[in-house]
């Protein structure tokens, strides 16, 4: 039984999403604002975190960038669903998915189905390279662990997203992916006007796998078109 934690200072809408998602079998836990968040984490792991990005007193962003310094755990941000700029800031800071508010309860399940998908472990059949160690430039990747290590075997903080795209990367060595076939391959989601959250993903693995960022010779940009992995 998954534990989702929900941070958000509204009070009808945390009791929906936990009346909502503790009848399809979740065990889920509300909290009003960063300090519950992070009085919660101190007692217990979460498989999932639900967080609004406009709080009082501490913000979504900010709680998310405090999260990120020390942990992996999956995040879906709640933003206004004309908020561009909050989507953007959320996903640079390494949040998992979005969902605008006012909040649709099926498609809030479905983001969550989707976020805990990507976060299980991977099965020990999935790959044979060198028991599942991809290189990708001077990194690679744990597939079982879902785990990034550059040389020294120094562990790089990754998303559940960004482990998501390696895999499919991985999977799909030397074809050229469309955004469009990114978003379905790795995202579990059709195609949104704001698809070009697959380029800022693809930024931030960028600045961890490759020795150039600006010049990439792991994730290669086919112009037109999409991305390869070389």
């Amino acid at each position: 039984m998954p534990y989702i934690l929900i941070c958000d200072d509204e009070e009808d809408l945390r009791e929906m999403v936990i009346d909502y998602l503790g009848e399809r079998g979740y065990r889920v836990e509300g909290v009003p604002d960063a300090e519950g968040l992070r009085a919660a984490l101190g007692s217990s792991t979460p498989a999932l975190i639900i967080l609004d990005v406009r709080m009082p007193r501490e913000s979504g962003i900010t709680a998310l960038t405090n999260l990120r310094a020390e942990s992996r755990i999956p995040v879906i941000m709640l933003t206004a669903a004309s908020s561009i700029v909050d989507r953007v800031v959320g996903l640079e800071l390494g949040a998992d998915d979005y969902i605008g508010k006012p909040v649709d309860l099926r498609e809030l399940e479905a983001r969550v189905k989707s976020v805990l998908r990507r976060t299980e472990p991977v099965s020990a059949t999935a790959t044979s390279d060198n028991q599942g160690l991809i290189p990708f430039g001077h990194c690679t990747l744990d597939m079982h662990s879902a785990r990034l290590f550059r040389e020294g075997n120094e562990e790089i903080p990754i998303t559940s997203m960004e482990f998501a795209l390696l895999k499919t990367f991985a999977s799909n060595r030397g074809r050229v992916l469309s955004r469009d076939q990114l978003l379905e391959l790795a995202h579990n989601r059709g195609w949104e006007p704001f698809d070009r959250s697959i380029d800022l993903r693809i930024s931030r693995l960028r600045n961890k796998i490759e020795k150039n960022p600006k010049k990439p010779e792991v994730i290669k940009t086919v112009r037109g078109i999409g991305y390869r992995f070389a």
